[in-house]
């Protein structure tokens, strides 16, 4: 049996190949769109994909299974267990090889089983599966590919039905679900692989480990989430407790991949432009630049006036999808060899409309990196800062605020702020804030690109000086 983890950085997401290599036959579970990438590893193994299938409906990614049946022919299986809302409505639609899974069904890739268990609770629709490799003589899984719900180290999060999709009243529901689903889990041999859907830095838990996949035995002694025995009360209150708030566009996420993606055939191909052109053409009506250099100093120092801050990384796609239309066309400044990156990242969260792009080193001496954003720093700040003539707008999750904030704050997360900008008033002065000035920065340039007077409030929020010491040891952990 041929098995590959396949990580995107961007998402923390995890897909999975896996082949058999008697027949060449293979199968990839939960693909993201650019399908290119499998199909290049499956080549080099000898493998063909013949088959994809998805653990549930994403609300982080739109997945690749379309692609990989319209591309490649793939069959394609699907959840088909859970209520008529949250079942694959394109597929039933479609022309595609579709096969429906049910709890405990089983199909074959090749000489390699794999047997669907209905995990509710993250979605009502999910499924894990467990993976048997027949052909080399077992007669046990030797792992589970578990989706979002169970990770190394936690669990995936029941309330984004609601908290995303805005289905009222599902937290408690989803969260008993998730919690009935555990015992499911709970009874797999020790030495059983988890294969999870992601790792540390998706907002598809909490508490995700940076592992990249773990066992039965180990999540059974040490995942906090499962060690609430017949507590059920114990557990849903736990796992609901601090869950951050979505990104925004969660819910168009989980509405495409149930109700359609367009086929993306081959990667959008942004062409390289001088900065007057990229200026000119990205300050039109349904236009927008998003900068993606690391450095926030540089940034906040000089920068296309209107554009947008998106540092390439785990961030990226959340500033993009939380503060751009996906049907504006955007133009990048980015370096050549970061280009390919950027676009995939965006066509994983549905924004194909790539244009063009200029290089930051074209940006020095242009003259069209004219606009900046004033920093202080916390150690610099106040112990009591003034907020009769200026807002201090924190954007760190409600949890991080409620546990400590600078007296007189506002709050709203980063991730929802383009969303609530009509709570910010534009009559006064703008200082905003996070844990390290990360989250603050992108707020800040979007903040300026709506027309508000802005200043970053940077560095560690730990060493501001009204903070006590049991409370800047707080924000230090």
């Amino acid at each position: 049996m041929f098995f590959r983890q396949v990580f995107d950085p961007y998402l923390a997401q995890y897909a999975y190949l896996i082949g058999c290599q008697r027949t060449g036959d293979a199968i990839v579970i939960d693909p993201e769109r650019d399908i290119d990438r499998y199909v290049e590893i499956a080549a080099e193994e000898g493998l063909r994909i013949t088959a994809a299938t998805e653990t549930h409906i994403h609300a982080d990614f739109l997945s690749g299974s379309i692609e990989a049946a319209a591309q490649l022919g793939a069959k394609l299986y699907l959840s088909d267990a859970g209520p008529d809302d949250w079942k694959y409505h394109w597929a039933r639609e479609s022309d595609y090889d579709v096969v429906y899974l049910q709890d405990n069904d089983t199909f074959m890739v090749g000489h390699i089983q794999l047997r669907a268990l209905h995990t509710p609770g993250h979605t009502p629709e999910h499924m894990s599966f467990l993976v048997t490799d027949l052909g080399g003589g077992a007669s046990e899984p030797i792992g589970i590919a578990s989706g979002d719900f169970v990770f190394v180290g936690d669990l995936g999060r029941p309330d984004l039905l609601e908290s995303a999709a805005g289905v009222a009243g599902a937290r408690e529901p989803s969260a008993h679900q998730l919690y009935a689903s555990t015992a499911r889990f709970l009874e797999l041999a020790d030495h059983v692989q988890v294969w999870p859907g992601h790792g540390a830095g998706s907002a598809c838990g909490k508490a995700l480990g940076s592992v990249p996949q773990s066992t039965v035995g180990y999540e059974r002694r040490f995942n906090a989430g499962l060690s609430f025995g017949s507590d059920e009360s114990g557990f849903v209150s736990s796992i609901l407790d601090g869950q951050p708030e979505p990104p925004l566009y969660f819910a168009r996420m989980k509405e495409m991949n149930r109700g359609g993606i367009p086929v993306l055939g081959s990667l959008p191909d942004p062409e390289l432009l001088d900065v007057a052109s990229l200026v000119q053409r990205g300050s039109e009506a349904g236009s927008v630049i998003v900068d993606t250099r690391t450095d926030r100093v540089d940034f906040m120092e000089g920068h296309i006036p209107g554009s947008l801050f998106a540092p390439l990384g785990i961030n990226f796609p959340m500033v993009v999808g939380s503060y751009v239309d996906p049907s504006d066309e955007i133009y990048l400044v980015a370096d050549d060899t970061d280009v390919d990156e950027a676009v995939r990242s965006l066509i994983r969260i549905g924004y194909d409309n790539i244009m063009g792009y200029a290089t930051p080193s074209s940006l020095e001496g242009s003259g069209f990196a004219d606009a900046s954003i004033p920093r202080v720093t916390f150690s610099g700040l106040e112990s009591s800062p003034d907020t009769a003539t200026r807002t201090i707008l924190d954007v760190r999750g409600a949890a991080e605020h409620s546990a400590s904030h600078l007296p007189g704050s506002q709050q709203i997360a980063y991730t929802r702020l383009d969303s609530r900008l009509a709570e910010v008033s534009a009559d006064r002065p703008v200082w905003v804030h996070c844990r390290s000035g990360n989250r603050a920065s992108f707020a800040a340039a979007l903040l300026q690109k709506r027309g508000y007077d802005v200043t970053l409030i940077d560095g560690d929020y730990a060493s501001w000086p009204g903070l006590t010491a049991d409370v800047a040891g707080q924000a230090a952990g």
